[in-house]
């Protein structure tokens, strides 16, 4: 036997017997983040809201974005400049693709404009100051605004571009009111963004998938997000301790000790620019949601001070939110341009003082009215209107809570049908600006801007003050005119503040996150150890 040979063969038999070596499979980044409550659409026009904006900010994208810090820097537009006080150019970041690998160009930013300027559109505010909008090519744009607008590029940190080859197609170039229409854009997304849309389940669960073919350098190292809703705060709770989840967005106020005292566990926390506050309807002939018929005790200055003076607010924010707010007497807080700490000195509570007022008004045994409420949005929402319903029986208001989930409450409360007496709400200027909060909420809907005034407030001078703010270069003339807007807020009282609250997360220390002070939860700025 040819030993040679027969050793040969045994090498040649061992090889193919023996595994190969392989290279170790790429271990897929899954990151796991739960809410108490769902976004509401995948249609970025249809809510003008944190936890949406946040959420949808990972596909779609601005012209300029956020930076870590809340500064303003280019996104889709690679720069930008004034060629005249009411002109803005903006050039285009060549290059950037739409997620089907479509180009963007000046053509979306267009389509973009006259989308969120549609009827149908909630979000038209943060482009209210623009006149028209001109292509001067492919990749370049101008804006021309009605009046000088100091700070345009703020405003436009929150208005996402969207594609306008993809809304055609998919009939869904016009966006609808949530439940007064459907379309495709409402569960399905096409971004230039970090991140795709993978599946959307409302209510349950959404996933994200990075994009490959994003256009700026990731920060992040997650190739998947899995969003869940978990309603039941100790489900929520539960599930990040025994590492179903990696991190929990709403942690309730009671469990922030025991996360704290878990292992592997961290609560991060911060200051928020958010301000909760209650507004009335001063608008209607008659409530919709009341006992008195014929007219609306709301137009009455006398009730709307009695509601003021009955609330016990340093006692919701100690005992309701555990300490996790401020106490204040202004529609924008610490942190926005044009808040003035000599003007948010709340007044006293007087119980006395607010029956007294009630009396007065034609209402000495109060009258019954419906608070609504989400419960699912903000820190303590559902328990902070009960505790209020028990501060306004002090003074014989028969106050009824309605908590429900934030799609429902906000598609009941919102434009254009305003279904609600007596609500409570909370609102974070994109502009970190006191005009952000006057242009949507308090300018008078004929004013055209006020899309966010369910109370129907309409003060002439208010919007003089808006229309001047919005273009006023000199710091000390522009806060004066804000101080004069929150002057005549608080005599007038068609909302009244409550408290600022702060931000509280939960996340495994495998995660590491950044937490603005708007609230919103960037993916791109995610990693996971």
């Amino acid at each position: 036997m040819n030993h040679k040979k027969l050793l040969a063969g045994l090498l040649l038999a061992t090889s193919l017997a023996a595994p190969a070596l392989v290279q170790p499979a790429y271990a897929e980044v899954v990151f796991k983040w739960a809410n108490d409550g769902d976004v509401r659409a995948m249609d970025p026009n249809t809510l003008d809201e944190t936890v949406q904006n946040a959420f949808l900010g990972n596909i779609y994208e601005p012209l300029v974005r956020r930076t870590k810090t809340l500064g303003i820097e280019p996104a889709l537009a690679a720069s930008y400049e004034q060629t005249s006080p009411t002109v803005w150019r903006f050039h285009l970041r060549p290059n950037v693709k739409w997620q089907d690998g479509h180009a963007f160009t000046a053509d979306d930013v267009i389509f973009s404009y006259q989308r969120i300027t549609s009827k149908t559109s909630q979000t038209s505010g943060n482009v209210g100051s623009v006149k028209e909008v001109r292509k001067i090519d492919d990749l370049t744009v101008e804006f021309e605004t009605k009046a000088t607008d100091p700070i345009l590029p703020a405003w436009f940190t929150n208005w996402p571009m969207l594609p306008k080859h993809w809304m055609e197609a998919n009939n869904s170039a016009t966006p609808v009111i949530i439940g007064q229409g459907e379309n495709y854009a409402l569960r399905n997304a096409m971004g230039t963004g970090a991140f795709k849309l993978a599946s959307r389940e409302p209510d349950r669960k959404t996933v994200l998938e990075k994009n490959p073919g994003w256009w700026d350098k990731p920060e992040h190292n997650l190739d998947r997000v899995e969003f869940t809703v978990i309603s039941s705060a100790a489900t929520r709770v539960a599930a990040l301790l025994s590492g179903e989840m990696d991190m929990i967005y709403s942690v309730p106020p009671q469990d922030i000790d025991r996360i704290k005292a878990a292992p592997g566990i961290k609560i991060i926390q911060g200051p928020e620019l958010r301000t909760i506050y209650l507004g009335m309807d001063v608008a209607r002939d008659e409530l919709l949601y009341s006992n008195v018929k014929g007219k609306n005790p709301f137009k009455d200055l006398r009730v709307r001070q009695a509601m003021a003076l009955a609330i016990d607010e340093d006692a919701i924010v100690s005992r309701v939110m555990r300490g996790q707010g401020r106490s204040t007497w202004m529609m924008w807080g610490p942190g926005v341009s044009g808040y003035n700490a000599e003007l948010d000195k709340r007044p006293k509570v007087d119980v006395a003082k607010a029956k007294a007022l009630l009396a007065e008004a034609g209402y000495p045994n109060g009258f019954e009215v419906t608070l609504d409420c989400s419960n699912d949005r903000y820190i303590a929402d559902e328990q902070i209107c009960v505790a209020l319903s028990a501060m306004y029986a002090r003074i014989g208001m028969k106050v009824n809570v309605y908590a429900r989930t934030k799609v429902k409450f906000f598609a009941d409360i919102a434009y254009p049908d305003y279904k609600t007496s007596f609500y409570m709400l909370g609102w974070t200027p994109s502009t970190y600006d006191a005009d952000n909060v006057i242009r949507d909420h308090i300018a008078s809907r004929a004013a055209k801007v006020g899309v966010g005034n369910v109370p129907g407030y309409a003060n002439a001078r208010v919007d003089q003050l808006e229309a001047a703010i919005a273009q006023e270069l000199d710091a000390k003339k522009r806060q004066g005119m804000i101080d004069e807007v929150t002057k005549i807020l608080q005599e007038d009282l068609p909302f009244i503040p409550l408290h600022q609250q702060g931000i509280t997360w939960a996340a495994r220390d495998t995660i590491t996150v950044t937490q603005p002070a708007d609230n919103s939860f960037p993916m791109r700025w995610v990693t996971k150890k």
